[in-house]
């Protein structure tokens, strides 16, 4: 893991990274600690590591007492984008125009990602676990839209994660990778999304095999998540990761 540059602001320290050629963010409480809890932090399609609906969420967490990770999904932010995600996010935006169905769309841009997407946060996160500031803490996963498609192969390949927050997306694509996961999830649907069809969305949150999920729905659009679901998500955390 190679450092490349560290601010401080409000108590929070942001520290840019790169491993393996994967980059990233860490978000870290300036006060001294050897063992923190971690949040993976996972950002939106056509989004990137330092998004403002990405960071603001982390310096958030970040300020309460978390370690919070973030790194550009394949083909995303600072990382080169392969010909295939191009076809196929050509072809998607074409369907999407002609007015096919978003959710079967999308959820081949996710398949098509997911395989390294999921490698990439478990090598990210065995090498954060190291470093003095963070360690070997409970760890947790928030990701909604694309950051939901690809965290839940992700959640069902590594248990070392231990509580999600999760939604914006529907389960086509998901369904068995979702019937394997088991830890504490809050689930946000938008009532109103353009993009997620509700019936697809509530046969997400039915599939996830958890004892313990909520499922929070709130009106509006795709991207009309209200601000208080992170004081919501950041309370869901720290119950189950502190």
């Amino acid at each position: 893991m190679r450092f490349t540059s560290q601010t401080s602001s409000d108590g929070v320290t942001e520290q840019f990274f790169t491993l393996d050629e994967i980059p990233g963010v860490l978000w870290t409480p300036e006060a001294p600690c050897r063992t923190r809890p971690l949040i993976l932090l996972g950002h939106g399609g056509g989004q990137h590591k330092t998004a403002p609906g990405t960071a603001s969420r982390a310096r958030r967490y970040a300020a309460e007492g978390f370690a919070v990770v973030a790194i550009d999904a394949p083909s995303h932010g600072d990382r080169p984008k392969d010909e295939e995600f191009g076809r196929i996010a050509a072809g998607m935006r074409a369907g999407l125009a002609a007015g096919g169905n978003p959710g079967v769309l999308v959820a081949g841009m996710h398949s098509h990602l997911a395989g390294r997407a999921v490698a990439d946060w478990q090598t990210v996160l065995t090498a954060v676990q190291r470093l003095d500031q963070v360690g070997l803490g409970p760890v947790g996963y928030c990701g909604l839209s694309m950051g939901c498609g690809l965290g839940i192969p992700l959640i069902a390949a590594e248990p070392r994660i231990r509580a999600a927050v999760l939604g914006l997306l529907g389960v086509h694509g998901l369904a068995e990778d979702a019937a394997r996961i088991t830890v504490p999830v809050q689930f946000l649907v938008q009532w109103d999304d353009q993009m997620v069809p509700r019936d697809q969305s509530l046969a997400l949150f039915d599939a996830l095999a958890s004892a313990e999920k909520t499922l929070h729905a709130n009106p509006g659009r795709h991207g009309d998540v209200p601000p208080f679901e992170v004081d919501d998500s950041l309370r869901f955390f720290a119950r189950h990761l502190t």
